[in-house]
């Protein structure tokens, strides 16, 4: 079986997401037989590259007071260290353009280690505050994944993963998405959001389920 999901690098509710998906596939009683694809769906590929802000301005452009920053952040690192990702930088990090991060993953994906890419990438960026919007930073993630650094930087320099990562946005919102996470089962079954542990396990039983009757 194939769960598609579909994140943002920087988006605090993707790295819980898939998160709530890993705990899932573990209560699966099928986990052996399923595969994790992921796409890239950019929040804001518009964003000035080469550019980064704090979170508490990029969310203050889009009308929040301090308060509701301050609400709003807390309640996903909240959420993501009582379930077990801690520490989870939300408030206390910055955003960018994540192109690069997600040419990164299209191209790891190719050398057979996009999950360990994104789990990476997830790590890095929420765990550590640190940054995913350069390229040699982005090289040296490459490194400590064991990949080629030469034909990392190659692959970020020459961008001939950037039409993909646009394709990647085009099909999810195709699929009905508006948003991200977004996760969906065989084609059969999609799911948007960080839903709970409980709610993608019962859309894992579903769409299996349905691959049974077929």
């Amino acid at each position: 079986m194939r769960v598609e999901v579909w994140s943002d690098i920087i988006c605090p509710w993707c790295g819980l997401g898939l998160h709530r998906l890993r705990a899932a596939l573990a209560r699966f009683e099928h986990a052996a037989d399923v595969q994790i694809v992921h796409h890239s769906f950019q929040l804001d590929e518009r964003a000035p590259a080469g550019q980064t802000e704090t979170v508490r301005a990029m969310l203050g452009k889009k009308g929040l007071a301090d308060a509701q920053i301050d609400a709003v952040t807390a309640r996903v690192a909240q959420l993501a260290e009582a379930e077990g990702l801690a520490p989870y930088r939300v408030l206390d990090n910055r955003v960018g353009n994540t192109s690069l991060a997600h040419e990164l993953a299209a191209w790891a994906s190719e050398q057979g280690r996009g999950p360990e890419t994104w789990d990476l990438l997830f790590e890095t960026y929420f765990g550590e505050a640190t940054s995913v919007f350069e390229i040699e930073p982005l090289v040296a993630l490459a490194t400590k994944l064991g990949l080629d650094p030469d034909a990392a930087r190659e692959a970020l320099t020459s961008r001939r993963y950037a039409e993909r990562v646009k394709a990647d946005a085009r099909e999810a919102q195709q699929l009905g998405a508006n948003g991200v996470p977004f996760f969906v089962i065989d084609r059969q079954v999609a799911v948007g959001g960080a839903q709970p542990a409980d709610v993608l396990l019962q859309a894992l039983r579903q769409a299996w389920s349905a691959q049974e009757r077929a």
